[in-house]
């Protein structure tokens, strides 16, 4: 019969064996479906968001919705900190795509505020990285909404 310590032992070593099982089995379902060839992944990103307070985006493709999200004040406080969301992971056959994203939420002077914007991809055979940005434009005392291509 083994000592109580060497079982408590046995049992850690298991329950690290079955996280990194798990960890293995989640990085082999994301590459089966989501492939390189096709995958898209769009991550939203703010700036200080002085001119515009975000309540709720909306991700289309192709002028599909594949994503939508309300925020709650801990979410918004992260963004404007610099942390960044993923909005959307997926696949999508190579070619021209349009991908444009609706934003409500208040702009200056506390009134209502939904603004859009629009990019054209050419999806080819590597995986594509697309930001969604929310950035205040001092100049303007306005936000500015576009969405930027990340470099593989």
């Amino acid at each position: 019969m083994q000592a109580p310590a060497q079982e408590a032992s046995d049992v850690e070593a298991l329950k690290q064996r079955v996280l990194e099982l798990n960890r293995d089995l989640l990085i082999l379902e994301e590459e089966l479906l989501y492939p390189a060839s096709s995958q898209v992944s769009v991550f939203l990103s703010m700036d200080v968001g002085k001119f515009f307070r975000l309540d709720s985006v909306k991700l289309l493709i192709d002028g599909e919705l594949v994503a939508s999200h309300l925020y709650t004040e801990q979410q918004l406080d992260a963004l404007y900190r610099g942390g960044v969301q993923r909005l959307y992971m997926g696949n999508l056959k190579t070619g021209e795509h349009e991908v444009s994203a609706v934003f409500v939420g208040q702009g200056p002077d506390g009134r209502d505020y939904k603004r859009g914007a629009r990019l054209t991809i050419d999806k080819e055979d590597d995986p594509k990285v697309l930001e969604v940005r929310i950035n205040d434009s001092t100049a303007r005392m306005q936000p500015d909404f576009d969405i930027k291509e990340w470099d593989n």
